[in-house]
């Protein structure tokens, strides 16, 4: 099975990747931050959006295979393996929710910030209290292959919510797996209807531009003719010799 490597070239643990995870997903926390305050509504919505499959497919990983091999290698720990399953149904109910809504909804930005604040507890507490009882009780052998096993998984987890379904094996891995297959077609006929739409619009600018162009030079031509028939004109006038009155 091939490591995941970090910049450079380093084999990512188990505890280096969820880290990883952690960092990603504070990031779209600022941005979605940043977006409020600007009152940019697309923004929010694009963020949201990259919160729910990077939150779904983190918080797959963990129950699949990290909170088992937790409970399995520390026997303290299964009190906070419970607690942070229960924060995950939470958070997924929440991006669930959200889903459903519009950035122009009232409380779009209230729950999203909820949502934000539960999520930094849950990091802060794993960080502090579960990932050192991890590294406690596996060795760095052990640390690398389940870091293998956590980057495979990823490939392969669902990338939506889905707050009604097993969250601990074995019943999270068929539920998990068919759940993964759903989402992913969805995810590739989304992002084909995505690039029509761009391309129509696309299209839809460049005939815009085109109808623009043409009123342009319609306008110009315009424009041309009448100083050419004004200078004609004038020429004219030149030419013709004054009328004067006669006198009888």
């Amino acid at each position: 099975m091939q490591s995941v490597r970090a910049k450079g070239g380093i084999a990512l643990d188990a505890i280096q990747l969820i880290k990883r995870d952690h960092a990603a997903v504070e990031r779209l926390f600022k941005q979605f931050e940043r977006a409020e305050k600007r009152e940019d509504e697309a923004g929010q919505g694009r963020v949201v959006r990259e919160l729910v499959k990077e939150l779904s497919i983190h918080a797959n990983i963990e129950e699949l295979l990290l909170y088992p091999a937790l409970r399995r290698a520390e026997q303290r720990a299964e009190d906070d393996v419970l607690e942070a399953l229960e924060e995950h149904h939470l958070v997924k109910l929440t991006l669930d929710e959200l889903e459903d809504m519009s950035p122009d909804d009232e409380r779009y930005c209230a729950k999203m910030n909820v949502l934000i604040q539960a999520v930094r507890h849950h990091v802060e507490e794993e960080e502090g209290e579960l990932l050192p009882k991890l590294k406690r009780a596996l060795d760095a052998n052990q640390l690398r292959e389940l870091g293998d096993l956590l980057a495979t998984a990823k490939r392969a987890s669902p990338t939506r919510p889905h707050p009604s379904a097993p969250d601990t094996p074995p019943g999270n891995l068929l539920t998990g797996a068919l759940a993964a297959l759903f989402d992913r077609s969805r995810d590739a006929i989304r992002d084909v209807a995505s690039r029509a739409m761009d391309r129509g619009r696309d299209g839809a600018r460049e005939m815009a531009e085109r109808g623009r162009e043409a009123a342009r030079k319609k306008v110009a031509r315009g424009r041309r003719k009448a100083r050419s028939a004004a200078s004609a004109a004038r020429a004219t006038a030149r030419r013709t010799p004054e009328h004067r009155p006669s006198v009888h």
